[in-house]
């Protein structure tokens, strides 16, 4: 049986955390409320969580200067952001800073769960965790066999090089479902790696001159617009 998704809300307002706890709750969700950004830290810390509420308008320390920190600190749950203000100034501020979403009050609980639910989907969709282990997926002429790490084509063996091979498998174990080029380093280089770095295209436009018949135009690694790439495949029955 699955576990209920598991959501962090911050807001200094006891009746507005209480309705979120209630309603969220009768939702499935498994809610954990806080007060201000120390509490929130030390949830953080002991537990992980699969999105953070944050409001926008808090003492002493605000929404926009708590969501700045865990970015920085390289925390990377989905925040929605809530707030009073109707500014869309403030809704731009908010995404910039490292907001997902952002909802204004009042809203109606219905949009919030709605909200919830598309923020997770997303994350589940950019996180890429592998949905095949030793599978052969086909592509082409191309057969890769994920569990020997073997690559064919036409039937023959066909040889790319070790880090093109992590890249290809990483892409091959959730085929037709787009991988974060954060979560393509860090299946290929390790979890240790720069935020910004962006040497993963270079990667991704490597493999598809070897795969691609016109790698300007690819049938197979396709760019997913703001998440990642995605290797469309069949798998062999």
């Amino acid at each position: 049986m699955d576990t209920p998704p598991k959501i962090i809300v911050l807001d200094d307002e006891a009746e507005l955390r209480n309705m979120l706890q209630r309603f969220l709750g009768l939702h499935g969700f498994e809610v954990r409320v806080c007060a201000d950004s120390k509490r929130l830290d030390r949830y953080l810390q002991r537990e992980p969580f699969d999105l953070l509420v944050l409001d926008l308008m808090m003492e002493p320390e605000d929404g926009l200067s708590v969501c700045r920190r865990l970015r920085a600190e390289g925390q990377t749950l989905p925040i929605l952001m809530l707030t009073a203000k109707g500014d869309p100034v403030d809704k731009v501020v908010g995404l910039e800073t490292g907001a997902d979403d952002y909802l204004a009050k009042p809203f109606l609980p219905r949009e919030l769960v709605a909200r919830v639910r598309a923020l997770l989907r997303r994350q589940k969709i950019a996180s890429g965790d592998p949905v095949l282990s030793a599978q052969t997926i086909r592509f082409g002429d191309f057969r890769l066999d994920l569990g020997k790490q073997r690559l064919c084509r036409g039937g023959e063996p066909f040889e790319i090089h070790s880090a093109q091979m992590q890249l290809l498998s990483a892409l091959g174990a959730s085929p037709n479902r787009p991988v974060s080029r954060d979560n393509l380093i860090a299946r290929t280089r390790g979890r240790e790696h720069d935020a910004l770095d962006r040497s993963i295209d270079v990667q991704v436009l490597r493999l598809r001159q070897i795969i691609e018949d016109d790698p300007s135009k690819p049938r197979f690694i396709k760019t997913v617009w703001g998440v990642g790439y995605m290797l469309l495949a069949d798998l062999d029955s």
